[in-house]
Formats: C-alpha cells, structure tokens, sequence
C-alpha cells in the first residue's frame, strides 16, 4: 500500500510539534517551508510528523483549533512541495516513551484511552479524505512488554473507529520494547489490508546512541564506538530485523521504518557506513522508511556537522 501511495524514502521533522517547549516560536517557526522545499529537493517522497496530544487536545479532552490548524499548514507545506506525510502520534495522554515526560496510566485508564481515541477520530474526520497523501501512525514506541495485551486491544479498537470516517486511509502499527523489529511478531494480524507493520530502528543502540545522556541508566554513555568497532555489518543488521520481514510476509501487508539514525556524537563519516548498511537491507526487503531526523535533536541530517560527507549522505539516503 505504502508503495501505492508513493511513500517510500522519508525524513522525520522532530521536535517541531513534539518534544519540544511549545512556545508559539517553536510551533509556528522550528520548520518553515524553506524546510520542506529543500527536503522535496533532496529526492525525499515524504515527511513524517511527531505530534505530542497537547498540541492538538485541552486536558479536559477537547480539541485545540489551532493545534489542528498547524496540522492543517504542515499538510499544506507537504502538498504545496509534492510531499506525502505521515502523522505520528507520538506522546498521548498517559503515556510517553520517555519517562521523562512523566505520562502514565493509559494503559490501564479507559479516560486516557478514550481521549486517545477522541484524537484519531478527529484526525480521521478531518484528514481521512486525503486518503491518497496522508498516513496516520497509532503511537510512537510502545515500551515495555506488560502493555503489548492492552495494546493489541486499544490499537485494534481504534482502526475501527477510525475506519468511520476514514475507510481508505493506511495505518502504521509497531510493537513493544520502542517498536523493535524482534517484538513486532508479537502483533495480531492486520485489522484490514490498510494497516501496514512499523518498527524503529536504532542498533546496535550503543553505536547509534553512545553518549546519550538519556540511556545513562541501561549504557556507559563515556564510551565511543566506531562503526568496525560496534561489531555489525549488513549481515547482522538483516538478521536483526530479520523476525520482521517473516511476520510481514506472513500477515501479507508491507514494511515502514519510521525511524532510524545516528546521534551527532559518532562522527560523520562512521555515520555514513552505518546508514548505507541498513539502506542496502532496506532495498533488499523493500522497506519503507524515515530518517530521523531533518534538524538538531541531537540526530539532524541537515545540520552543518554532516557537510563533509553531505554528498554521501545525500546519495545513501
């Protein structure tokens, strides 16, 4: 399906409606359409779009306007440079995959769920007719296992009431432990022919992440890796995500990457091996996927430490 829709090399635009200050500054200015006229111009097809719920929703549960009206300019800004998009969902009431976000209960909180669903039933009724152009992506990296039963129902439940008003349009589901591929065969079968398996992908974590402060508690973030030195390969990195293409084409739907890269700590050029490995493994299984990300966040592909090689990149990516 996603090949269909001509979404098939994309870029992330983080922490422009998500993890983020949310000062009118940031929401209205961190991408401009300089942004999308540049990504259109590297030979990207598509943008994928974190957005934290208190954008778009009150805490009394009712839709902000101009929350929906950024999403309404994004969408915009992607039409307006020949860009599909994917709306990811990425923090929703109860629940982040950083806990330092300090959201809990959704899983076992039918409130939390149903404002959730209240989100998708709005981005469904607004954006569903755009079917041909707009993907829409349930949750961002559900973490610990214990919330894979809860999750197979909530994510079930919610397809159906999006399903109401956007019969058409296809569905990004991941799995458990930040959407690796080596849970995703933990899914239930697709709802419909339009949801499509997501996972992300960040291995070996102490290469693409060495020296990040938020993963102090499961790595020691003072050592430095380079990409001969993380011990994987192309071979390895298939294997990896190896259980994802079987229960792909055992479900018979596709493949979408939503997120992959490497923090700014690696220096470039190990950088660069490390994404024309996993590249060659995404031609090979013709997965579809989404850099993160566009712009700082400490991971931006735009950014002027990646110049040296931004020839390289540019022909990797």
């Amino acid at each position: 399906m996603l090949k269909e829709l001509g979404i098939y090399r994309g870029v992330n635009l983080g922490g422009w409606l998500s993890q983020c200050d949310y000062s009118e500054e940031r929401l209205d200015h961190f991408i401009t359409g300089e942004d999308f006229s540049r990504i259109a111009a590297l030979g990207f097809d598509h943008v994928r779009i974190p957005i934290d719920y208190n954008v778009i929703q009150n805490a009394d549960g009712s839709m902000r306007e101009d929350g929906l009206r950024r999403v309404d300019r994004a969408l915009a800004l992607s039409e307006k440079y020949g860009l599909k998009t994917v709306l990811d969902l990425h923090k929703t009431p109860g629940f982040s995959f950083d806990k330092g976000e300090h959201e809990a209960g959704f899983f076992d909180s039918e409130r939390f769920q149903e404002r959730f669903y209240t989100i998708w039933e709005t981005l469904a009724a607004r954006y569903g007719r755009l079917h041909d152009r707009v993907v829409f992506e349930l949750l961002n990296e559900v973490t610990e296992a214990r919330y894979l039963p809860a999750w197979k129902h909530i994510s079930r439940e919610c397809v159906r009431r999006i399903r109401l008003s956007a019969p058409d349009t296809c569905v990004l589901l991941g799995s458990y432990c930040w959407n690796s591929a080596r849970t995703l065969p933990e899914l239930d079968a697709p709802y419909d022919d339009k949801v499509v398996y997501n996972f992300h992908f960040y291995e070996p974590h102490f290469f693409t992440h060495q020296g990040a402060w938020w993963d102090a508690d499961r790595m020691d973030v003072t050592k430095r890796y380079t990409y001969a030195e993380a011990g994987a390969g192309e071979k390895w990195l298939e294997d990896f995500m190896a259980p994802a293409f079987e229960k792909a084409e055992r479900e018979g739907t596709e493949l979408y990457c939503g997120e992959y890269g490497v923090i700014d700590v690696v220096p470039p050029e190990e950088a660069v091996k490390w994404f024309r490995d996993v590249h060659a493994v995404f031609e090979r299984h013709h997965v579809a996927h989404s850099v993160w990300t566009w712009k700082q966040m400490d991971f931006g592909i735009s950014d002027a430490r990646m110049d040296s090689v931004r020839e390289e990149l540019t022909g990797v990516l």
